[in-house]
């Protein structure tokens, strides 16, 4: 996830796009159109998209390239710096402010994309401050509570009791609880028993994502939304953060306070590569974890673990709290096939390629006709997804928010990451956060 920050890139794009004034990086005489994507669940999903887009324009051939999430933004990043970007590429909200700013992307506003053909939100948030739209709708997800079902049952525990939680920065509430008690010592006393061992844990009852960053998407974001508070001033383009609201650090202090009394997962047991939550869940270390829907298909796939979600807790605001959060697809700049990449992109977010795309059970599509196929195919796999789509479904007991969108994501994460890391693995207090908070906030006034 890391990038050069923008006045580097800027600088190096600058110098780039100069020496190739005199070229045309956007000429349609290829018949190809290169598409770059980082999920490799979903590259099958996209490859039948493909074969029916090809059958419909039978001049395109689409050529695709899956890479692994860091390698991808850090290839895509240089591929910007030196003239080899795709032509189209998945598009992720955190990174769109950046690209946006530095021009780097083909305006779509051609491609005729309506808000009312997605799920609420999703098309509107691709729309950057110069007015012009720069990505077309693809997915969206929320985030759930994935539970262990045979250790919710032999610690008494139902899916109704946690789907009925709820909690407060003072005391945890029915939630905190019920983590105690899903939480076990070697020695087989559970978190709220009496003698309990906090540093001898055998299961925890929550698993842990590590710090969260400045988004805490599958970490504290369930919380502080349904505290009431927003990651900004404004809902897009934001001029100051809100990382010093004393809502949000009581909320920080209560969360990462579950590691300290034993009930989450430590920082230390946490790797970004190779120890996610969803890794502990399947060791049998966490018996539950936050997570989003991008990852059903993986939880469904841990052999000898019978998995249930359960809507997220109602918070102080009386309401249940989830990030929604919608990739898109984009053209780049420089593509050098731009007409065939707008096709592309276009057929990339109509109903036709959106329900085949449900269809294969992997992610649920941005449209509400791809919604609804990928709801059937998870039926039909047997699993339950309604935490998922209560969200977006009852609007009146969520309240669903994006990811913070604003210019510098890249800078505000490079401060926020070791701000958060601090606070979670070293115990220092959220009212650290500040003074960081001052400087992003400087750094968005420039």
């Amino acid at each position: 996830m890391r990038f050069r920050t923008l006045a580097a890139l800027a600088g190096a794009l600058t110098l780039t796009l100069t020496g190739c004034a005199g070229g045309d990086p956007g000429g349609a005489s290829s018949r190809t159109v290169t598409y770059w994507l980082w999920d490799a669940n979903q590259l099958p999903a996209y490859e039948a998209c493909a074969k029916d887009f090809e059958k419909q324009n039978p001049d395109l051939d689409v050529q695709f390239t899956q890479l692994g999430w860091e390698d991808y933004w850090t290839k895509l990043t240089a591929g910007f710096i030196s003239g080899t970007q795709p032509d189209v590429f998945t598009n992720h909200i955190q990174k769109f402010g950046q690209f946006a700013e530095l021009k780097v992307l083909e305006p779509l506003d051609d491609l005729g994309i309506q808000d009312t053909d997605y799920q609420p939100g999703l098309a509107s948030n691709w729309v950057a401050q110069d007015g012009h739209r720069y990505g077309a709708p693809k997915d969206w997800d929320t985030v759930s509570l994935f539970y262990n079902k045979k250790m919710v049952d032999d610690a008494g525990l139902s899916a109704d009791d946690l789907g009925d939680l709820d909690w407060n920065p003072r005391d945890g509430g029915s939630f905190e609880k019920a983590i105690a008690h899903l939480t076990v010592d070697k020695n087989g006393r559970r978190g709220d028993e009496k003698g309990f061992d906090k540093k001898n844990v055998k299961v925890y009852g929550l698993a842990t994502n590590g710090a969260g960053d400045g988004d805490g998407q599958t970490q504290w974001s369930p919380f502080t939304g349904s505290a009431g508070w927003s990651y900004t001033d404004k809902k897009r383009w934001g001029k100051e953060y809100r990382y010093d609201d004393k809502t949000f650090q009581s909320v920080i202090a209560w969360y990462f306070g579950l590691a300290e009394k034993g009930y989450l997962a430590p920082f230390t047991d946490w790797n970004s590569g190779l120890n996610q939550a969803n890794a502990q869940f399947a060791a049998g270390r966490a018996a539950t974890a936050f997570d989003g829907a991008w990852m059903i298909s993986t939880y469904a796939g841990f052999k000898g673990i019978d998995f249930g979600t359960a809507r997220n807790p109602v918070g102080p605001t009386g309401k249940r709290a989830t990030m929604m959060n919608g990739l898109a697809d984009s053209v780049t700049k420089g593509a050098r096939n731009k007409a065939g990449a707008k096709k592309w992109v276009a057929y990339l977010a109509s109903d036709a390629c959106q329900e085949t795309v449900g269809k294969y059970g992997i992610v649920f599509p941005a449209t509400p006709s791809g919604t609804d196929a990928a709801v059937a195919a998870y039926k039909k796999k047997g699993i339950d997804v309604s935490s998922f789509t209560t969200p977006v479904d009852d609007r009146t007991a969520y309240r669903t928010f994006s990811f913070p969108i604003t210019d510098y994501a890249a800078d505000v994460y490079a401060l926020m990451h070791p701000a958060m890391q601090d606070v979670f693995g070293n115990g220092a207090s959220p009212s650290r956060l500040d003074e960081t908070n001052d400087q992003i906030n400087l750094l968005l006034d420039q």
